[in-house]
């Protein structure tokens, strides 16, 4: 409980503009930043994608480029880690088709490995149709963000999003329902 008041307070301080929040920071949620992102890996079942300390880095440092960031809580700040984790993962995958068609060179991955090509296509196809069910329902594409993204519980998807988990619950079952038939072109 004090931790979560003094991660809090350091958002809060970010918020208004103070630059040392994200030094002061980064220690309290590395280890719940680097679960999150060790549920992304596995969840997507390749160990050539971003390595887990890649990841928790490029989307912590991503998070703290944009200037004032106005997290309201702790799970408000998970839910924009999720949306960064999404973030890094995508520009890997589109790194990946580039370099499918002989582009991208030069370009360093962390920790020597980044999403196949057929990885990054299947991860380019998820963006695509998550970005249209977050034009029919944003709702929906938030909880998706968090659940498959982000790696979040129902339950830290319901704080993150300040709905309830029965909610997070049904509309994390109707958006996966949704993307099977987006994604499978010959269903129904």
């Amino acid at each position: 409980m004090e931790d979560s008041r003094e991660v809090t307070a350091i958002l809060s301080a970010f918020s208004q503009g103070e630059p040392s929040a994200a030094d002061r920071l980064l220690p309290l949620v590395y280890e719940e930043l680097r679960r999150l992102a060790r549920r992304r890996r596995w969840r997507w079942g390749n160990r050539r994608m971003p390595g887990t300390t890649s990841l928790v880095h490029e989307a912590f440092v991503n998070m703290f480029n944009r200037s004032h960031a106005d997290w309201q809580s702790l799970a408000h700040f998970y839910y924009f880690a999720s949306v960064a984790m999404r973030n890094v993962l995508i520009d890997s995958a589109k790194r990946a088709c580039r370099q499918k068609r002989g582009g991208g060179e030069g370009l360093a991955d962390f920790e020597g490995a980044g999403v196949t090509e057929q990885r990054g296509a299947e991860l380019l196809a998820v963006d695509l149709a998550l970005n249209r069910l977050a034009l029919a329902d944003p709702r929906l594409g938030r909880i998706v963000e968090c659940r498959f993204f982000g790696g979040l519980t129902i339950e830290e998807t319901a704080d993150a999003l300040s709905i309830s988990p029965a909610t997070v619950k049904r509309g994390w079952d109707t958006a996966r329902t949704w993307l099977y038939k987006e994604l499978k072109p010959g269903v129904m």
